[in-house]
């Protein structure tokens, strides 16, 4: 039964022989009551080459540099590195990139690293490339002795398909490519199979340890720090400031001990990295809006409701939070591990262990809470998300959306997208109307790989707002941008659509 229905939702059913990597070496755990070391050379001296690594952090933040540092100086080759990403070509994991230290990478996000980008698609770097929610849980199942779940991340797409390129040959071909995805059907609702992530050695940061190991996180440096730690035979984690036992308070340890079996004090976090600055009182933020997306975050910002929870993406999205309506509260929720963001701090004021999801420095309010990025990405599973806001750069009127790559050419992953448009709630898309070429970007059928089928609800440009009937696969036009006309908005828009008996022009939020 379950096979027919797989068959008539064209779903490819792969045969699948289920075998489970766990270490990625003969590496045995080791304990000992004595967990601290006096250098970082020291505690990373036994990390050999062909190792699979799990490093925490998330951009720059909560990231282990000076293991890193020590990492690059030992020499060790051939790593498989588990990160969210890499760095940027000059901090971070970037610096491995640069001695060609790493093999492989599995990663979620490419980013604006262009080394990173640009050492997969010649071929020099191995990639695979796992949505953020399903990277996080992969790991968290590791470390939890769980060997797979299921998850509807990335249902219809490359992730369950197979068939992505891992790694290019120097002609651009594909030498290794990704395998498909196991599938199952759970009250009618098609699941992919991942399997759990687990390593040899975790490079883990926190603020303050004790001598049992037991951790204390800071802010949003917390991210995929704890289950990074839990899921590897030998754990090192860098710390800002090691205390006596009893002088953590039991109830306010993130990290118990049982995971860390190493610890090393950093020398010096007076001047830690940060990404991206930005500031509220300067015209940072505005730099880069112009006038079409500025009636595109003005009209989305209506899309708000008193009391709901909203996940922004990175981009336009992120800026319709300016414009939220007079008596209207919302909470912004970043996959990074923060609920309740702020705005931009002041300059001088910016924190490194504190940013969105899109890197930039923000500010907690009162009644924000942080935690990691499992539980965050367990928020959005659960369907805890009222709302969600994307860009794209193809939607069709199914509903299908792509958003996170040009195959050959752009790579920027498809961080927490995929497991947003399986689990965000509504689903509302802002973009540009058409390409800087003034082809559409509403299409019948999405050219580039899709970041999610059948998930957008909306679709508010510079011009218009579509309604998505996805079952029917149509679109309606709702609302028009004052001085133009229906056929005005059709020469531009790559299907046909229909028009509400109650077309009206576009409102803004002040």
């Amino acid at each position: 039964m379950i096979l027919r229905t797989l068959k008539r939702r064209r779903i490819r059913v792969p045969k699948f022989n289920l075998v489970l990597r766990t270490y990625a070496s003969g590496i045995k755990r080791q304990r000992s009551s004595n967990k601290v070391f006096s250098s970082a050379d020291e505690v990373i001296k036994d990390i050999k080459d062909g190792s699979r690594l799990l490093v925490g952090g998330f951009g720059l933040c909560g990231i282990p540099e000076y293991l890193i540092q020590a990492l690059k100086k030992h020499g060790a080759k051939d790593l498989t590195v588990v990160s969210n990403n890499c760095g940027t070509d000059k901090f971070g994991l970037g610096i491995l990139l640069q001695s060609k230290q790493i093999k492989r990478m599995i990663s979620s996000y490419v980013g604006e690293n262009p080394l990173f980008e640009s050492q997969y698609l010649d071929g020099t770097l191995e990639l695979e490339l796992v949505p953020q929610g399903t990277l996080a849980e992969k790991i968290r199942a590791g470390g939890a002795g769980i060997p797979a779940f299921y998850t509807k991340t990335g249902v219809g797409t490359v992730i369950q398909q197979g068939g992505f390129p891992v790694k290019h040959n120097a002609d651009g071909s594909t030498a290794i490519a990704s395998d498909p995805r196991p599938v199952a059907i759970f009250d009618g609702e098609t699941y992919v199979m991942e399997k759990a992530i687990k390593g040899d050695f975790s490079l883990v940061k926190a603020w303050k340890a004790d001598k049992s190991g037991n951790l204390v996180f800071r802010l949003t440096a917390r991210n995929f720090n704890p289950m990074m730690a839990a899921a590897s035979k030998i754990t090192i984690a860098e710390v800002e400031e090691i205390v006596e036992n009893g002088e953590l308070k039991p109830d306010e340890i993130h990290l118990p001990g049982i995971y860390v079996h190493r610890i090393f004090k950093g020398p010096n976090y007076s001047e830690k990295p940060i990404e991206k600055r930005v500031y509220s009182d300067s015209t940072e933020t505005e730099k880069d809006i112009n006038e079409k997306h500025t009636r595109i975050v003005k009209r989305v910002a209506l899309e708000f409701e008193d009391g709901m929870y909203c996940n922004l993406g990175i981009g336009i999205p992120t800026l319709s939070s300016n414009y939220v309506p007079k008596g209207v509260k919302i909470d912004l929720q970043s996959e990074n591990g923060l609920l309740g963001i702020g705005p931009f701090p002041k300059k001088g004021e910016e924190d490194a262990d504190l940013i969105n999801a899109g890197k930039q420095t923000v500010t907690t309010i009162p009644g924000s809470s942080i935690f990691s990025s499992a539980d965050s990405f367990a928020m959005i599973r659960g369907g805890h998300i009222d709302l969600t806001i994307l860009g794209a750069m193809e939607v069709t009127p199914s509903g299908d959306l792509a958003n996170w790559i040009i195959p050959g050419q752009k790579v920027k992953g498809p961080g927490g997208a995929m497991d947003l448009c399986a689990f965000g709630g509504r689903v509302i898309i802002t973009m540009e109307h058409t390409t800087k070429k003034g082809n559409p970007k509403i299409i019948e059928k999405c050219t580039l790989p899709l970041t999610g089928q059948g998930c957008v609800d909306r679709i508010i440009t510079e011009l218009a707002v579509f309604d998505v009937n996805k079952k029917a696969r149509k679109l309606t036009l709702v609302e028009i941008v004052e001085g133009k006309t229906v056929e005005d908005i059709q020469k531009v828009t790559g299907v046909p659509f229909d028009v509400s008996p109650s077309l009206k022009k576009i409102q803004y939020s002040e």
